[in-house]
């Protein structure tokens, strides 16, 4: 049945403080956990650390006092909620920094696939899908990267047998212009209300995951180890840049705040819907109620301030948003889009690019003298025989990306090399000239 957060009760906000030894929860068991357990807990730690982000930007921007010490009272909460969540996930000597990047990979993978297959706006169906082969590129080289570290544990083990571990969209070939992540905003006005949730979900994600590997990637003490953290979190950054251009840039501080809102009603009653643990299900139960009077609070401020019925900007909840196995689907995208490069804010394949285009010009620069995400594999390689690959549904499904693949590669490979080769043949002779 739909979920209708205006019309529940929520926890009122004067009985939401709780004590240090409240918030100081019980990790979950890494070895008994469910994949998606953890995929719930990472997420959500990422949906609070957005919420009280966008606040303390909320209250840079106004000179309200009072609306000041409203956002404020929220915020505190909001970062109680996070540390309720974040300390969820156990201490590093029973799940490893190293591990706790899988569970956000697998987050990314199957989150992505999630909110693409349910996406009402082709357009952006297509930017989600274009994101997902990176992902699940990602999420195949930090594998490598965990069997090299001698960890002591199967990538799925923590994965489950939900998500594949195979080639995606090569991250090497990932790096682009700046100017090329941008894409077409929607408009709150215009856009289906899942459109909303969908990308707001996506911002909250990436951005988290953009800033775990901008703090952790300097801390493991292997070179290569903190080159490939490096490497991919300077593309998580190019993610955020994809997913919040796609969200409307003149919506006000008062609506975007009641967006936040109900974003963190809807997901939270998402976890509440789908756990399977029964003790976590109570922290989900805890935090709906509590952002239900969030919500209030926020739809009264979008009355005062912007004049407008917030029953006008919201809708009930159709369905929550589901942790699933992905496989088919992931694999049909890999096939159908691994080609994709993007200009300007559309995605096309890249043999569509002009010969010049400063794709090439980015790629001669960042890749000048190899990439870190390469280097894993051929260690890999080097030292095991074989990759780590966890192909659940047959070989890869782009026969340039098969570990036995006879010499074939994907036409990405050989348009980037060609046009990159040309690039700097062209300045070897200007610069003997």
């Amino acid at each position: 049945m739909p979920f209708n957060p205006l019309a529940e009760r929520g926890l009122p906000l004067d009985k939401q403080l709780r004590s240090w030894s409240e918030l100081n929860v019980q990790p979950y068991d890494t070895r008994e956990v469910h994949p998606y357990t953890r995929c719930r807990v990472i997420l959500m730690n990422g949906i609070e650390a957005e919420a009280i982000s966008f606040s303390h930007n909320f209250n840079r921007n106004t000179p309200d006092v009072e609306l000041k010490q409203r956002l404020a009272m929220v915020r505190r909460i909001e970062q109680q909620q996070q540390k309720a969540v974040n300390w969820l996930i156990p201490a590093e000597k029973n799940e490893n920094a190293i591990e706790v990047t899988i569970g956000y990979e697998q987050v990314a993978v199957d989150l992505t696939a999630w909110l693409a297959r349910h996406e009402p706006d082709p357009y952006l169906k297509q930017c989600y899908e274009f994101g997902l082969l990176e992902d699940f590129d990602h999420l195949y080289r930090y594998a490598n990267l965990m069997d090299l570290m001698g960890n002591g544990r199967r990538v799925e083990e923590i994965t489950g047998d939900y998500t594949e571990i195979t080639p995606g969209r090569p991250t090497i070939f990932e790096h682009r212009d700046p100017r090329d992540d941008l894409r077409r905003p929607m408009t709150k006005v215009a856009a289906h209300r899942q459109s909303v949730l969908n990308a707001m979900t996506l911002v909250s994600a990436e951005q988290q995951t953009m800033n775990y590997y901008m703090n952790f990637g300097n801390r493991p003490e292997d070179p290569l180890a903190r080159a490939l953290y490096l490497e991919i979190a300077e593309i998580e950054e190019q993610h955020v840049t994809h997913y919040e251009s796609l969200l409307d840039p003149e919506m006000g501080w008062a609506t975007n705040w009641l967006f936040h809102e109900n974003h963190e009603c809807w997901l939270y009653w998402s976890c509440l819907e789908t756990e399977v643990d029964p003790r976590i299900r109570q922290v989900w139960e805890l935090h709906l109620a509590m952002e239900l009077e969030h919500l209030r609070i926020a739809a009264r401020a979008v009355e005062e301030i912007e004049g407008r019925d917030p029953a006008e900007l919201i809708a009930p909840f159709e369905a929550p948003m589901t942790f699933e196995e992905n496989k088919a689907y992931v694999r049909q995208v890999l096939a159908d889009q691994i080609e994709l490069g993007s200009y300007d804010s559309e995605v096309m394949p890249v043999a569509n690019l002009p010969s010049q285009h400063r794709y090439f010009d980015y790629q001669a620069a960042v890749n000048a003298g190899g990439s870190p995400t390469e280097e894993v594999i051929r260690r890999h390689r080097e030292e095991f025989g074989s990759e780590y690959r966890f192909e659940t549904e047959g070989p890869n499904p782009v026969p340039g990306l098969r570990e036995d693949k006879d010499g074939e590669e994907i036409a990405y490979a050989r348009i980037v090399r060609e046009r990159v080769g040309s690039l700097e043949a062209g300045r070897s002779s200007m610069a003997a000239e």
